[in-house]
């Protein structure tokens, strides 16, 4: 039999391929490998519509690629609609999930049992259309015409994001209009079994482009080479996309969020990458690796940032369990010596699912800034973050780990392994 392994198929019934239960890992953990795509969307669904009850929505217009593909498993010409709200899907609390598509593409997404209906969008073209009443009107009218038939007299719908005039339009026909993204973000900061099966899988297939970059690092590579390996292996494995152009070398690693360019790799340099990947299924990878590049051995400098930014991300994830405070997090963080404060990473976790998501726990420094209070469950999913770095300095070190929030502690998503080398102490 064959282990469902996809959301996105195409096929005329594509549920109908054997599922196998998930099954333990090879070292006894009880993260699942293995998914049902129906499974999948129905418990998604389950939890926004269960969100959408406590917060009192009527229904939800979800623009947003990300929550659309929450709410139905529905993916068409992602990159296209990040950057044009030209696609959206009505979400009632009870009644028909309508998805009002671009012309001609409906059949992407009719197929999925999350979508019972589908009509043409009103505003297809965004950047013109929506700026004045020609496509915001009908929206608004056809929109307010759903909630008065499916809302029972409630009259509050969430828009995640759009264009004022679509806001105002719903308005205008006498509805309750709220931003939902905060709402929906929290409803998805729990990851059902099904999604951390989605995410284990992302990770493995993210894994294994990075070990093809390690492979292919010598003297005289490119970073922009490196990168197109990488994205080059995500693509192979199923991914989608990264969203991040995150690898460096040499004195590019230092400060971090240099991106990948045309300059040839050095011997005795490091080399850092960030996967940042919406990987299979659209779930993201996102762990962080620092090579050495041979011949010859890291330097004591070289060894010693490593070795800081190691224990920085063991110590934090030490920490993690549920009912942990972010607010405690940030306090009993790894204290970061004072020369690489200045160049510290912005967060100590962050949530994972579809992409980065909540909660963002920032150093106990920037907490009240970027932060706001909240604590572990299981079920979540967050990247441990590590950057040493000095001002002055020609090298910087990124590691980055991504686990699971279990009943007791933690599991480990990313396997990666650590560089042996840059780990030894200086003899």
């Amino acid at each position: 039999m064959s282990i469902v392994e996809s959301e996105n198929l195409t096929d005329n019934e594509p549920d109908q391929i054997p599922v196998v239960p998930s099954a333990p890992m090879a070292n006894g953990d009880s993260i699942p490998t293995a998914f049902d795509p129906k499974q999948l969307r129905a418990g998604r669904l389950e939890r926004l519509r269960a969100m959408m009850a406590e917060e009192g929505y009527a229904a939800l217009v979800l623009f947003d690629p990300n929550n659309q593909r929450y709410a139905t498993g529905s993916r068409n010409m992602f990159g296209y609609f990040l950057r044009n709200s030209t696609r959206y899907v009505y979400v009632p609390l009870e009644g028909p999930i309508i998805l009002f598509e671009y012309p001609g593409s409906a059949h992407v997404s009719t197929w999925l049992e999350t979508i019972d209906e589908a009509r043409t969008s009103k505003v297809v073209w965004s950047a013109v259309n929506q700026r004045d009443g020609m496509s915001s009107d009908p929206f608004g009218v056809e929109i307010a015409e759903l909630v008065k038939e499916h809302g029972k007299g409630n009259k509050k719908v969430g828009l995640d994001r759009c264009a004022l005039n679509l806001a105002r339009a719903l308005e205008a026909q006498g509805l309750d209009v709220y931003d939902c993204m905060q709402d929906t973000l929290h409803c998805r900061r729990i990851k059902t079994p099904e999604e951390i099966a989605c995410l284990a899988q992302s990770m493995a297939a993210s894994e294994a482009a990075v070990a093809e970059v390690e492979a292919a690092i010598k003297p005289g590579i490119t970073e922009n080479e490196l990168f197109a390996i990488m994205y080059g292996e995500v693509i192979k494995g199923g991914g989608e996309f990264i969203e991040t152009r995150l690898l460096s070398s040499g004195p590019r690693t230092n400060p971090w969020f240099n991106e990948a360019s045309d300059r040839k790799i050095r011997p005795g340099e490091l080399v850092a990458l960030d996967t940042d990947t919406i990987g299979c299924h659209g779930y993201y990878s996102d762990f962080s690796r620092t090579f050495h590049v041979g011949p010859g051995k890291p330097s004591a400098y070289q060894r010693e940032i490593y070795r800081m930014a190691y224990d920085q991300v063991h110590h934090n994830m030490g920490l993690l369990k549920p009912g942990m405070s972010y607010r405690e997090i940030a306090e009993q963080a790894w204290k970061i010596p004072e020369r690489f404060i200045d160049r510290r990473y912005p967060s100590i976790i962050h949530g994972v699912g579809m992409h980065g998501e909540t909660p963002l726990v920032a150093h106990h420094m920037d907490f009240d800034r970027f932060s706001k209070d909240g604590v572990l469950e299981p079920g979540m999913v967050v990247s441990v973050e590590s950057y040493i770095g000095e001002v002055g300095a020609a090298d910087g070190v990124k590691l980055e780990e991504e686990v699971l929030i279990t009943d007791t502690g933690i599991e480990k998503l990313s396997r990666y392994p650590f560089n042996d080398e840059l780990l030894k102490k200086e003899v």
